[in-house]
């Protein structure tokens, strides 16, 4: 790896807005309820939350869309809402943000995903789902490829968001992939445990460390089963690259034919971890569309990181506070 050093990476995020990105998955709108505790209910063992305020935040495969575009990026975005008020919702946050979301189409015989989180005294109280997961139905399916088939040549990567709400089936994934690879696009999947089987063949893909060990039946424990998933799933996939996150950690990277590259956390203080993977696939993907190597990459994503899981609620970074970041790390 060259030597990390401050204006190369410098070089690498201030060219961040020359890259276009298009991103497909599950959409999710984010509520939040912010209140405080001072007293149990005589109902039952729970605390009584004073609301104090609401807000709303795009959040699953939009959150991604919206870390990119925070970072400077151009996204495209490709998934489906419910024929709903929080559809709308969640469109209309996009669209402020400057997200293209032509890509966004309903289905009126299911709800938009929405996660509700109660939170008090700056910690979760609760969270609330109201989803359906079954798969996407295949007028809806049509238009997603065929916004994906319309957009694959104009843009330098595609990310694959799966949280397993029913628009990443095989059928999207196979073609997604197939287009990707006749464009030479590169290829991102923060995946969904159970369909590691999908990604066969992409660039690069991001679990967490208990996605990954159950993938390939190596629960990660220490540096030695840490090592053996890794390289596992980078076989078993015949990706170029697997980032294995490891929460307070840091992450590990490892790439065919070299050793692990393990890089420590930089956060100094965590208080939310929600969202803390859209953000590392999000500046990963950036940056190696902006021709980073794959450590290099890894290592910028892991600054991003690190600033989010320091904000409470779903959280996004920018190239500013990026920058910053890696320059208290490595200096000029």
């Amino acid at each position: 790896m060259k030597s990390l050093n401050y204006p190369h990476l410098k070089s690498l995020i201030s060219s961040f807005h020359q890259a276009k990105v298009l991103v497909v998955g599950d959409l999710i709108l984010d509520e939040f309820i912010w209140g405080n505790v001072s007293r149990i209910s005589p109902e039952a063992p729970v605390p009584v939350v004073w609301v104090e305020s609401e807000n709303f935040m795009p959040g699953g495969a939009s959150n991604v869309a919206t870390n990119i575009r925070s970072l400077g990026g151009e996204v495209y975005l490709a998934g489906m809402v419910g024929d709903d008020a929080r559809g709308e919702i969640l469109q209309t946050l996009l669209r402020k943000k400057g997200i293209q979301c032509e890509g966004i189409f309903s289905d009126m015989n299911r709800p938009t995903t929405q996660k509700t989180r109660v939170i008090a005294h700056h910690q979760q109280v609760v969270r609330i789902d109201r989803e359906v997961t079954r798969p996407v139905p295949d007028n809806v399916l049509k238009d997603i490829t065929n916004y994906i088939a319309e957009r694959m040549p104009e843009v330098d990567a595609l990310i694959i968001e799966d949280y397993g709400k029913g628009v990443v089936v095989p059928k999207l994934v196979q073609e997604a992939v197939r287009l990707a690879k006749k464009y030479k696009k590169i290829i991102t999947v923060d995946p969904k445990e159970t369909h590691f089987s999908y990604y066969r063949g992409v660039t690069a893909i991001t679990p967490n460390h208990h996605e990954a060990g159950s993938a390939v039946g190596v629960p990660i424990k220490d540096n030695a089963t840490l090592e053996r998933a890794g390289q596992k799933l980078l076989e078993k996939l015949h990706c170029e690259n697997v980032l294995i996150t490891l929460g307070e950690n840091g992450m590990c990277l490892f790439e065919k034919g070299k050793p692990m590259f393990k890089i420590n956390t930089v956060a100094q203080d965590v208080f939310d971890v929600s969202g803390a993977g859209d953000t590392v696939i999000s500046a990963y993907t950036l940056a190696k569309a902006r021709r980073a190597s794959a450590q290099e990459a890894a290592y910028i994503s892991n600054c991003a990181a690190g600033i989010v899981v320091g904000k409470v609620g779903v959280a996004v970074t920018n190239r500013e506070e990026l920058l910053n970041k890696i320059k208290q790390l490595v200096g000029q």
